[in-house]
């Protein structure tokens, strides 16, 4: 499907990390509406994907050709504080936004997680079987499942480590070193034992739209070239930000974090983008070449809107 002005696209969840890389690309090219729980955008209206009703009305008289779930509650350990809200979100609602697609004929776009996999290989395939291990992963996989039994047009697209949005939306990794840098800390202990994929919001929306076009229906993974550990990413964040000689990182294990970050996660998350790489349709940069692009949200916050080409 080309994407044109004629083409309505409706996105729920928009309101954060990834939401905004979606309504920067795609609201020049296509008619768009986005709705959130969190209004926290003047372009953002209400909606919550667990009530079938609110959903659906928003949805429905809105009559879009696609539908795009970016619904999810992310945090895993919310998600095992809260398992209930947990389901609600990431199963519930995602169930609620197939029974709309499904009746409205739309396309759906779903995004899921590298975090489905349990981790004991290093790399995984668009095709290796699912073997999620806490609740944020086994409502996500809920998902997937639904989406591909009951609909035939339907993109679902796994992430790595995501990032983006900068300071102000970006709730992963890279903001977690940031603030501890902006709060004075010179010393940052991070791990290095769990490895995955870094996956930019700017790329990752590129290939939504690339993969679109192609009306290749079905799962992908679709992450950043290259991997590393979780030190090897705050190393490089920091080397970007030109702080390398100021902040000592030490490595350690994910043991020295047991208590705050107690929810299961796998070893590796490693994903391949083998499907999109056989179909000549992979878009993703390397992730190293993506964090020196994305660094500079966080050089202007940090440095001073005058100072914010510090390397």
């Amino acid at each position: 499907m080309k994407i044109t002005k004629d083409i309505r696209i409706y996105v729920a969840g928009c309101g954060g990390m990834l939401g905004e890389a979606v309504y920067n690309h795609f609201s020049p090219i296509a008619e768009l509406m986005t709705t959130d729980i969190d209004t926290n955008e003047s372009w953002l209206d209400y909606a919550d994907v667990r009530d079938y009703s609110s959903i659906s009305h928003s949805i429905e008289e809105f009559q879009p050709h696609i539908i795009i779930n970016l619904a999810a509650l992310t945090d895993l350990e919310e998600c095992e504080e809260n398992k209930e809200n947990a389901w609600l979100t990431n199963g519930l609602g995602a169930e609620n936004i197939v029974l709309i697609a499904s009746k409205l004929n739309a396309t759906l776009i779903h995004i899921s997680t590298a975090g489905i996999f349990d981790g004991k290989k290093e790399y995984y395939s668009d095709f290796e079987i699912p073997n999620p291990m806490g609740t944020y992963a086994k409502s996500k996989h809920y998902a997937e499942i639904i989406v591909s039994r009951e609909l035939k047009k339907y993109y679902v697209f796994r992430a790595g480590w995501m990032m983006g949005g900068g300071p102000r939306k970006d709730k992963k990794f890279i903001n977690k070193i940031f603030q501890q840098i902006c709060q004075g800390n010179n010393e940052l202990n991070v791990v290095d034992d769990k490895l995955g994929t870094p996956t930019y919001t700017v790329d990752f929306v590129r290939g939504i739209q690339t993969l679109v076009k192609s009306d290749l229906y079905g799962i992908y993974n679709q992450v950043c070239g290259g991997s590393g550990s979780r030190y090897d990413v705050a190393v490089e964040f920091v080397k970007l930000m030109g702080l390398k000689d100021k902040i000592q990182i030490n490595k350690v294990s994910s043991e020295f974090f047991k208590e705050e970050y107690f929810a299961p996660r796998p070893k590796s998350e490693k994903l391949l983008n083998s499907k999109l790489d056989a179909r000549r349709l992979n878009v993703m940069r390397d992730w190293k070449v993506c964090l020196r692009e994305y660094v500079k949200y966080f050089k202007d916050d940090y440095y001073g809107e005058f100072r914010g080409n510090v390397v």
